[in-house]
């Protein structure tokens, strides 16, 4: 049998879409004739993302709790309510072989309805330290593929499986588009490149260091790819062209931003982690506070205890960023250990193990 259905559920932000493209992409390559659905979350980026890769998507009326009390709190029980009732309706119509979860709001009440329905379920936990919704799906998922040791604290360990994370494809050989990549965006030889990321919506308190740090980053000789996020573009794009600074909303040329980088700042969400260890180049993590159970920080500080990653945390910004960069800067060599380190920490395969492991549930069931 080849024509399985597959439903994939996972949003909120790139962390949790692109991975769940990436399996469906796997999978569709094995099972061509498979029909795939995801479930997000309404109004979220990928009932945006999703089409675009070719896949069809329904949305679920959900969202996350707040940490203060407000009204979207007061709202949770109704949608969560309605998600459930939806989930159910989805299920029911859809009747999928199996169902991938892969984080974000609407993975939830999706799985959830699945093993209620003993419907065969994977979980794709990407962080070092998840989040409640995953640690209550744990109980009645058949796997759990993680990306981190250690994960047994949480989940029950003959259930887990370490595969790393999915990422896009064209990161796996970027070493070979140096020469490209730095012609692409038209850099100058003889520079240093720093490429800047806080996500796809963007980081507010990155993108004001950076604003900050112009004078100092030009009088160190180096060139900026800066990706300041969609939320603040209007704002910082004056600085496009100027001072050997280039500004993006979004780059849709990853394998080519990451290829042209001597040195990269970055948040600490999963998927940007899972990459940056694949691209190998010394980083500067810069973990995002304002995330559930503060799992950037926890992400960033999994690599740097192993001495392939440095971080400043965003209180420290001001105090700290100059000194450190410039030790970076200064030294070829830590560049060198720091990217030769993090790559060493790389997991491949990720997006084919997880696909095996969906494969083992299709053939069991």
């Amino acid at each position: 049998m080849s024509n399985y259905k597959i439903i994939l559920s996972g949003g909120g932000t790139g962390g949790h879409i692109y991975p769940a493209i990436a399996i469906a992409n796997e999978l569709k390559s094995r099972y061509p004739d498979a029909e795939f659905l995801f479930v997000g979350a309404n109004d979220r980026m990928e009932m945006e993302k999703v089409p675009q890769a070719g896949y069809d998507i329904k949305g679920l009326w959900i969202s996350g709790i707040q940490r203060q009390l407000t009204l979207k709190n007061l709202m949770f029980p109704l949608k969560l309510i309605s998600s459930l009732w939806n989930a159910r309706k989805i299920i029911k119509s859809f009747k999928p072989d199996v169902v991938v979860g892969t984080g974000g709001f609407a993975s939830g009440p999706l799985l959830y309805v699945a093993a209620a329905n003993n419907i065969p379920s994977l979980i794709q936990e990407q962080n070092s330290f998840p989040g409640i919704t995953n640690k209550l799906l744990a109980k009645k998922a058949h796997k759990i593929c993680v990306a981190y040791d250690g994960l047994e604290r949480f989940f029950p360990k003959e259930k887990i499986i370490k595969t790393g994370n999915p990422v896009r494809k064209g990161l796996l050989d970027i070493d070979s588009k140096t020469i490209e990549a730095k012609n692409f965006f038209k850099l100058k030889h003889g520079k240093y490149t720093l490429l800047v990321l806080g996500g796809s919506l963007g980081s507010k308190r990155i993108n004001q260091l950076l604003e900050k740090e112009l004078d100092y980053l030009d009088s160190q000789n180096v060139q900026i790819i800066w990706q300041c996020g969609k939320l603040y573009y209007s704002k910082y794009k004056i600085y496009n062209n100027t001072n050997n600074v280039q500004v993006y909303e979004f780059l849709n040329n990853m394998d080519f931003a990451y290829a042209a980088a001597d040195i990269i700042i970055s948040r600490a969400g999963a998927s940007s982690v899972s990459e940056l260890c694949i691209v190998g180049k010394p980083v500067i993590f810069v973990p995002s506070p304002n995330v559930a159970e503060d799992h950037q920080t926890k992400n960033a500080m999994a690599i740097v205890e192993k001495d392939a990653a440095m971080i400043i945390k965003e209180e420290d910004l001001d105090t700290d960023f100059e000194n450190k960069f410039s030790q970076l800067i200064a030294s070829p060599e830590k560049q060198q250990k720091l990217g030769k380190k993090i790559k060493n920490l790389a997991l491949v395969n990720a997006t084919n193990q997880i696909a095996d492991e969906v494969e083992k549930l299709l053939k069991n069931k």
